[in-house]
């Protein structure tokens, strides 16, 4: 039993010296703006994807919609994207990968949580649909990181 608790004293001690990983961020404009959760009005659909969590914060984890990059996520960090109606895929890379289906609507929101999961080596993910009200919340505990421009797809 002294075992386990010296080694998870070390573990604890070695995620705090890890220090936190650090993604692109966008500006303080662009973050209160996508923090306003209007919805799209371009026929498009809206997403973020968030990470509100400071669990695994020094692991960056990717965020893709149809195989394009979106960017990267760090603790507490989120992207906003905007979609065409229909069905897209979108994976989290980490120490797994992570897959969601999403059947997007014109002119809505969607709110997928990149929650973190303790992993072997690295921390691990898994994307969730979630809920306005949680995924808003969410949001609102995070900052805006630098999204990468999506390629217009055809479902």
């Amino acid at each position: 039993m002294k075992g386990f608790w010296i080694g998870a004293a070390a573990l604890i001690s070695a995620w705090f010296l890890s220090g936190c990983a650090s993604v692109p961020m966008a500006s303080n404009e662009a973050d209160l703006a996508a923090k306003e959760f209007k919805m799209p009005t371009n026929g498009k659909a809206g997403v973020y994807v968030y990470r509100n969590e400071v669990m695994g914060a020094a692991i960056k984890m990717d965020a893709l919609v149809d195989d394009q990059l979106i960017g990267s996520t760090a603790a507490q960090t989120y992207h906003y994207v905007e979609i065409a109606p229909g069905r897209h895929v979108f994976k989290g890379k980490a120490e797994n990968e992570s897959l969601l289906d999403l059947d997007a609507v014109a002119n809505k929101l969607y709110y997928i949580w990149q929650e973190v999961k303790m992993g072997a080596f690295i921390a691990r993910n898994k994307l969730q649909l979630v809920s306005a009200e949680q995924g808003q919340k969410g949001v609102k505990e995070s900052k805006r990181a630098l999204s990468q421009p999506i390629r217009a797809t055809t479902p």
